[in-house]
This record gives C-alpha cells, structure tokens and sequence, in this order.
C-alpha cells in the first residue's frame, strides 16, 4: 500500500475534474457538492492534485 493518499479540501465545488482522471476510480461526488476520496482504493498517484482547476487537492502521508 502507498504511504500516501489524496486529501481533498472542505471548499471543494465538485467540479469532477479529479474524478475524471483518477486512474482507479477512488473519488466519487458526494451529494452533489464535495469530492469524495475511497481511502481502500486510493494509491496517492497525485494525478488529481495536478488536475483539480481549485488547487485545493492534496497528497498526505495515509495515516
């Protein structure tokens, strides 16, 4: 398992972008207002973080 997982920020505005390119399918959204992350299926690749238009995903060591 990856030491580290995306994070994504309260200010999200569930654009869709990072769900669009996570390469295995970890993030969903959530009532239609704020981007989810599936901790058991994220690997901390950072293809979201460089996607999100917001800048407000980030990688965090996965505690």
């Amino acid at each position: 398992m990856n030491q580290f997982i995306a994070y994504i920020h309260t200010n999200c505005v569930a654009c869709g972008a990072c769900m669009k390119v996570c390469p295995r399918h970890a993030i969903s959204i959530k009532y239609g207002i704020k981007a989810k992350v599936n901790t058991d299926l994220c690997v901390g690749c950072g293809i979201c973080v460089k996607t999100c238009p917001a800048g407000i995903i980030e990688k965090k060591e996965r505690t």
